[in-house]
């Protein structure tokens, strides 16, 4: 132990106690509500409905309470534990490469970790989907899923992290701008062959039927000036009964993608206003911001790693003996979210100023009152609460609690 294991440990300490201490905050306050549907809702959605969402949110909440108490454990064991100590001095000792060992300790830790997931993934699945009549999924579906993720891993994944630590030890001490750039190539990359490649290995995409549906969305598109590769349902209902609707794909490789489930929920005007609000991403720039965003983080990220790289206390300070660049590299992976919760609510707050952005879009292109409908129907068929802790939903909510949100909308009604 040094300094910087008093350090790290200080920063875990906080970050978890302060994720724990919002949690129940969120505990607290949904259940708190939980015996009356909010005034804004009182004539669309149901006590029994309501209070779904709430007993469904608490226990979600609990499992991942339950989750981060692991990820603490198994975190403080592979670093000042000697986890990683250990993983590596073992390859190291069993394969001379040293390119080739730090691959062989990365990938076996990765899959321990992946390994110990699947017991909580089961669980929500099988267990809290299933209580609450999501899951329609099966235990040979999951564990076909998680075999062709694992397969996606080391097929694409490995190749990848091989590069990189190539990269590290052989361009010089510039190498952290060209690994930032060899991981945002491969990114590109991935989201252009995402909706032809890699979506199709977990789910079947039929294209849209002809029909007053798909006629009311190419009117959509064609109003707004979206160029795609087609309309697709995808089977959504084959793992769960929430519903979604999305864009996938960079360039001309972009595709619009809605689940079975949610055509089946919501009318064709309905449907037309939540697409529009996808579109809306795409009209007000989010998907570049975001890119650029996390580009930009990325690239802070490495530069960062370029410095510790070369820092004996990073290492000792947690728990490994021997410097390296896969073990320099993985620590900093495991170690930062540590150190960067605390941006998360700035996050979170520019995600929800684009959600608001998208909104105005899908107000301005369709009927903003379909666009409420959709949104309560969303809400009630996904148990989403409608009474968030709003502390606990600005560190975490990506979009504006169902009450802020609908009440958003029907200003730009008002003002119309």
């Amino acid at each position: 132990m040094n300094s910087f294991t008093l350090i790290f440990l200080l920063a875990l300490v906080i970050c978890y106690a302060t994720q724990f201490w919002l949690s129940k905050r969120q505990f607290d306050y949904v259940l708190n509500h939980r015996s009356a549907v909010p005034d804004a809702f009182k004539d669309r959605v149901s006590l029994e409905a309501h209070q779904k969402a709430a007993d469904y949110t608490v226990e979600k909440g609990r499992l991942g309470i339950i989750d981060s108490i692991i990820g603490i454990v198994f975190l403080l064991l592979l670093t000042i534990g000697g986890g990683i100590n250990t993983a590596f001095v073992f390859w190291a000792e069993n394969i001379t490469s040293p390119l080739w060992a730090g691959i062989a300790a990365l990938g076996s830790i990765f899959l321990i970790m992946t390994v110990i997931e699947i017991p909580i993934s089961f669980y929500q699945t099988f267990v809290i989907e299933e209580k609450y009549g999501f899951n329609k999924s099966t235990v040979n579906q999951f564990i076909k899923d998680h075999l062709i993720q694992l397969a996606l891993s080391v097929a694409i994944g490995l190749p990848i992290l091989a590069l990189i630590l190539w990269v590290m030890a052989s361009v010089g001490p510039l190498w952290w701008f060209w690994a930032w750039a060899i991981i945002m190539s491969f990114s590109l990359l991935m989201s252009w062959l995402f909706p032809t490649v890699i979506a199709p290995l977990f789910n079947k995409f039929t294209p849209m039927q002809e029909g007053s549906l798909k006629d009311r969305i190419q009117g959509l598109l064609t109003r707004c000036g979206f160029n795609s590769q087609g309309i697709f349902i995808m089977d959504g209902s084959k793992r769960s009964g929430h519903g979604n609707a999305y864009f996938t794909g960079l360039g001309n490789n972009k595709r619009i993608v809605f689940f079975d489930t949610l055509v089946n929920s919501l009318d064709e005007e309905e449907l037309e206003a939540v697409l529009a609000h996808e579109l809306g991403h795409f009209k007000r720039k989010h998907v570049i911001k975001m890119l650029c965003a996390s580009s930009v983080m990325s690239l802070i990220g490495l530069a960062v790693l370029g410095w510790l790289i070369n820092q004996q206390w990073f290492y000792i300070g947690l728990g490994v003996e021997q410097a390296s660049n896969a073990a320099a590299l993985l620590l900093l992976m495991l170690v930062s979210p540590v150190f960067t919760f605390f941006m998360q609510p700035v996050s979170a707050y520019f995600q929800r100023k684009f959600e608001f952005e998208a909104d105005d879009f899908a107000a301005a292109n369709a009927k903003a009152t379909k666009m409420i409908s959709g949104l309560v129907k969303l809400y009630e068929e996904n148990a989403s609460t409608l009474t968030p802790d709003p502390l606990y939903s600005a560190f975490h909510y990506s979009h504006p609690p169902a009450a802020i949100r609908i009440a958003h909308l029907e200003t730009k009604m008002q003002a119309s």
